[in-house]
C-alpha cells in the first residue's frame, strides 16, 4: 500500500468528473487500498479517487469509530432519495483541511454500487452514513461541499487555503 497526495482546493483538478471503472481488476483493488490508507492517515472518514488525482468513479469510506469498517464503493449512485426531509450536517473534507461547513442533505437515500467482487448492490443509508456517501459521490461529480455554502464564506476559504499553499 501507498500513501497517496491529496489534492486540495481550489485545485482545478477536484472539478473533473470521474469516468466510469469498466472492470473490477487488481489495479482498481490497489488503488482502494492505497485511497483506505490515505484516508485513515489523514483522519478522515470518506475519499473519493478525485480528490487523489484518480478519476475514475470509486470511493472508499470508514464511520466506525475504531477504524475496522472499511467498505468500497465502485461506479456508486443515488437510485432513491428515501426520505426528501433535508438535515444539516457539520461536514469536513480532507481537500479543505480545517474547515466544517454546514450542509444539507436528505437524511435517507438508496445506493447502488459494485463491490471489490465486481458484484452489484444495493443499500439504504441513514444521517452520517447518508451524508458521506452523498458527499464523496459529489467528489466523483466535480462537485465540493463548498458549492453549498455561500459565495463569500466559499471565497474565504478559498483565500486561506491558497495562501497556506504560497
Amino acid at each position: 500500500m501507498a500513501l497517496l497526495k491529496i489534492l486540495t482546493f481550489p485545485d482545478p483538478r477536484l472539478r473533473t468528473v470521474a469516468e466510469p471503472i469498466q472492470s473490477v481488476d487488481e489495479s482498481i483493488k490497489k488503488l482502494a487500498d492505497d485511497m483506505l490508507e490515505t484516508m485513515y492517515e489523514g483522519s478522515g472518514i470518506g475519499l473519493a479517487a478525485t480528490q487523489v488525482n484518480e478519476h475514475k468513479r470509486i470511493f472508499v469510506i470508514d464511520i466506525s469509530e475504531d477504524k475496522t469498517n472499511p467498505m468500497v464503493f465502485i461506479n456508486p449512485h443515488i437510485v432513491e432519495i428515501i426520505d426528501p426531509t433535508k438535515k444539516s450536517y457539520s461536514e469536513g473534507c480532507l481537500s479543505i483541511p480545517g474547515f466544517y461547513e454546514e450542509v444539507e442533505r436528505p437524511s435517507k437515500v438508496k445506493a447502488s454500487f459494485i463491490n471489490l467482487d465486481g458484484q452489484k448492490e444495493y443499500i439504504e443509508l441513514e444521517d452520517l452514513m447518508a451524508v458521506v456517501v452523498q458527499h464523496e459521490i459529489d467528489h466523483l461529480d466535480g462537485k465540493l461541499m463548498v458549492d453549498f455554502i455561500s459565495s463569500v464564506k466559499r471565497e474565504m476559504i478559498r483565500k486561506k487555503l491558497s495562501k497556506k499553499r504560497s
